[in-house]
């Protein structure tokens, strides 16, 4: 459990420990610590949300508790009345986008979008995934700072080789009958088209963003279509099944 967690049950009331008297020398009734702790997980809501927007605006490494602690509009000792330190919140947030990037891409990768053909498909897996990154820019910066604390390293190292694995298998699917050593190659080539064109369209916005990312698709295609498009000979017959021109 984080550090960030640990404090909740604090931040709560603001004194962890001790119980508030009822008069009869028991404690008081669960409505008013369920109200306390309710405006603790907005307050930390809204932390998070100004942690995100200042590591965005000057870094995870220039940010500062100051900084997050006036971008959410509250004095540096409410901050640490919730986290101890910078670190606390980088992982809290961290652990929140790397559980909702999970989702996302756990529904990108439906088994439905295999039975279409490739353009199709790369619209169907790509667009979420580029649409989270894209509103959801802080999980850009602390997936790839350099200074960014070891455990979200940690998991999303662990979380990329399960996305890897995840196109492997799906490229197993059409390309059954390439070694395997070749399948990994070609999974993490087709991995690493997606992660360089996803640098490009994350420094762009607007009309130009919209571009790289037509030109990303354009270079998986071009890629993977020798492989598996409709005319390849390697697709395997049973993945022609219910694909359409």
């Amino acid at each position: 459990m984080s550090e960030a967690k640990a404090k909740r049950g604090a931040a709560g009331d603001g004194a962890a420990g001790k119980p508030a008297a009822d008069g009869t020398g028991g404690t008081a009734g669960t409505a008013r610590p369920r109200r306390r702790q309710a405006r603790g997980e907005a307050r930390i809501a809204q932390l998070l949300q100004a942690a995100a927007s200042v590591f965005c605006t000057s870094g995870y490494t220039a940010s500062s508790t100051n900084a997050i602690a006036r971008e959410a509009g509250v004095s540096p000792g409410t901050l640490y009345q919730f986290f101890p330190n910078k670190e606390a919140i980088a992982v809290e947030l961290g652990d929140q986008l790397l559980h909702r990037w999970r989702d996302t891409y756990g529904a990108a990768f439906d088994q439905t979008h295999l039975q279409l053909p490739l353009d199709r498909m790369l619209d169907a897996i790509l667009d979420p995934l580029i649409a989270f990154n894209c509103e959801n820019p802080a999980f850009f910066v602390l997936m790839h700072g350099s200074e960014i604390p070891g455990r979200i390293t940690e998991e999303h190292d662990t979380l990329h080789i399960a996305m890897l694995s995840r196109v492997e298998g799906i490229l197993a699917d059409y390309l059954p009958d390439i070694p395997a050593t070749q399948l990994h190659r070609v999974a993490e080539m087709a991995f690493m088209v997606f992660k360089a064109g996803l640098d490009l369209v994350m420094a762009h916005e607007g009309e130009e963003r919209e571009a790289y990312i037509r030109e990303m698709k354009a270079a998986m295609y071009r890629y993977l279509d020798p492989l598996i498009g409709d005319d390849s000979p390697h697709l395997a017959p049973h993945a022609r099944v219910g694909r359409t021109p």
